[in-house]
């Protein structure tokens, strides 16, 4: 934790993380401080990056996507040319919404939606399997969604 932070700035976040688009007026009275204060207190956690960026989080359902598929990527070379190639295509691959860096059997672990299976094993086919370096592809898929959040302890 950054101790940086202190309990109203904890509050502010917690505020902004499940209601970005609330009012300065109401999220002063939520964390207790007058509006000038708590608008000085996020433009300090926005400058000082606590506060990265506010966007708007959709429905994939509504989207038409509902398949959520979990997919483990190694690498025939962990060659740091092999890296930079695989990450800089596959930021240009829009169905990936996350891509991490692995220790373990995988080099790579994605978060993929798709509208089905089907449409899954095109893109598996058309893109994923055509990724710079790839050398074995493991796709796990999500049956159920326990618990989702954005939202960071603070």
């Amino acid at each position: 934790m950054d101790h940086n932070l202190d309990a109203t700035d904890r509050r502010i976040l917690m505020v902004l993380q499940r209601q970005g688009r609330i009012s300065n007026a109401e999220l002063s009275e939520r964390v207790n401080l007058s509006p000038s204060a708590c608008h000085r207190r996020v433009q300090r956690l926005e400058e000082e990056g606590f506060i990265a960026d506010y966007v708007a989080l959709l429905n994939a359902r509504k989207l038409g996507r509902t398949t959520t598929v979990y997919v483990e990527i190694k690498l025939a070379s962990q060659a740091d040319e092999v890296l930079d190639a695989f990450e800089g295509a596959v930021l240009k691959v829009p169905e990936v919404l996350e891509c991490h860096l692995m220790a373990g059997a995988a080099d790579y672990l994605l978060k993929v939606v798709a509208e089905d299976t089907e449409d899954f094993a095109r893109l598996h086919r058309a893109k994923l399997a055509n990724l710079p370096g790839v050398a074995q592809i493991q796709s796990s898929f999500s049956l159920k969604c326990v618990q989702s959040t954005t939202a960071l302890p603070v």
